[in-house]
């Protein structure tokens, strides 16, 4: 299980735009039609075998329900099919499926949204809010689920999966307010980039 941080992308940077097909559905799901209607966007870059994913992959479920109509939530997997056939439709649907997922879950075959995201790992997660008088989607949070961390080897911890350092700004951003500036970066698998 390899560890890699995520980039830690400039706060205040413009959401990139994207459509992508939802596995789930069959339907093209772009960045504005997730943000429709609600005060801010989380995109999660996930897959289905990571260890790191399939450890909070629960509570992503419970963080999609409990935002519902504040937040859009969209994950998105950009792995290199051919080599991880693991990560195909087949398995995305299943990981939906049996976590509970009801948000989008889009393929990135191209890997150009991860790219244009600057995504590094799994899972690695954006989240934007709206200022009062700005339309844009601006990023306010690119760090951690919250400090644990999957038993492996020599690294990993006890400590509970609660979502709180995410569920602290999907609240301020929720309240109209920014959230904390002082970011963990999130760890996880690297993406798998195509060669």
């Amino acid at each position: 299980m390899s560890r890699t941080e995520s980039m830690m992308v400039e706060l205040g940077t413009v959401a990139p735009a994207f459509e992508l097909t939802d596995v789930l559905t069959g339907m093209a799901v772009g960045r504005d039609d997730a943000a429709q209607g609600v005060k801010g966007l989380l995109v999660m870059f996930v897959c289905p075998h990571c260890p790191y994913v399939k450890y909070v992959e629960s509570e992503l479920g419970k963080i999609g329900r409990d935002y519902f109509g504040k937040i859009g939530v969209v994950a998105i997997n950009s792995n290199d099919l051919v080599e991880y056939p693991q990560d195909a439709p087949e398995f995305m649907r299943e990981q939906a499926e049996k976590n509970g997922w009801q948000f989008p879950y889009l393929l990135d075959e191209t890997q150009e949204i991860a790219r244009a995201y600057e995504a590094a790992c799994t899972p690695d997660f954006f989240l934007f809010g709206r200022s009062s008088n700005d339309c844009d989607l601006k990023l306010v949070y690119r760090g951690q689920l919250d400090d644990s961390r999957p038993r492996r080897g020599d690294f990993g911890n006890d400590v509970p999966i609660t979502g709180k350092d995410l569920r602290a700004a999907m609240d301020a951003v929720v309240a109209g307010e920014k959230p904390a500036t002082e970011q963990k970066n999130s760890i996880g698998c690297n993406i798998k980039w195509k060669s």
